[in-house]
């Protein structure tokens, strides 16, 4: 079913529970997935940052009402960038896995603005998590994507969009089936999984091991 405005309001009651998903600062998983498989695109197609061959690339898998995803998209993305991304050594993918209906509308939004936007409006919505990420999401929800154009018919037409919401199960039974992603966020970093919000420093150990090889 699309995501209704009912459901976004109804699956806010559950967000402190699904936040808690996310996994410790400081959780780790050591192993790796295919990358050729990995890097298929997803069945919405990727939206990139950073330069095509750069060295390491990363993928994330992230839920939108992911308190540890907000934190990393506020507090860490932001130096990784700078640091890896900017200079070419680093080329970054998120991918969608919503894990209840609010998260699911939330990066349908991000996906109805366009490529161009789809990041801004990710990052304007985690920079902002606290506002939204409430009992009565839709008031906020849409005076946030006002600033990136949305009315309040396309803004409706969006959440109502039967065919993207399906794409974006897809990207999430995909990450889960394939590549066994069960909480987010879950990074790949040249096909080596790294799960949770890791601090910049303990992040960057994993980029550099492949930047030196």
């Amino acid at each position: 079913m699309p995501v209704t405005r009912r459901e976004v309001v109804t699956s806010a009651t559950c967000l402190v529970a699904v936040a808690a998903l996310g996994l410790p600062v400081t959780a780790r998983a050591a192993d790796t997935v295919d990358v050729t498989e990995l890097m298929k695109p997803s069945p919405l197609g990727d939206v990139a940052m950073g330069h095509v061959s750069a060295p390491v690339t990363i993928v994330e898998y992230a839920s939108m009402t992911c308190s540890h995803c907000a934190h990393f998209s506020r507090d860490v993305l932001p130096k990784i960038k700078e640091r890896y991304i900017d200079t070419g050594k680093v080329r970054y993918i998120l991918r969608e896995f919503p894990l209840d209906p609010l998260a699911a509308g939330a990066f349908m939004l991000a996906r109805c603005s366009g490529d161009d936007k789809y990041y801004p409006i990710v990052e304007s919505l985690f920079s902002q998590f606290n506002k939204w990420v409430v009992q009565n999401p839709i008031p906020p929800l849409r005076e946030i994507s006002k600033q990136f154009g949305y009315t309040q018919q396309s803004f409706d037409a969006c959440l109502q969009n039967q065919a993207l919401l399906d794409k974006l199960e897809e990207v999430r039974k995909r990450g889960s089936q394939t590549f066994n992603v069960q909480s987010t966020p879950t990074f790949f970093v040249n096909g080596e999984r790294v799960v949770g919000a890791l601090p910049l420093e303990e992040f960057a150990k994993v980029i550099d091991k492949y930047l030196k090889a």
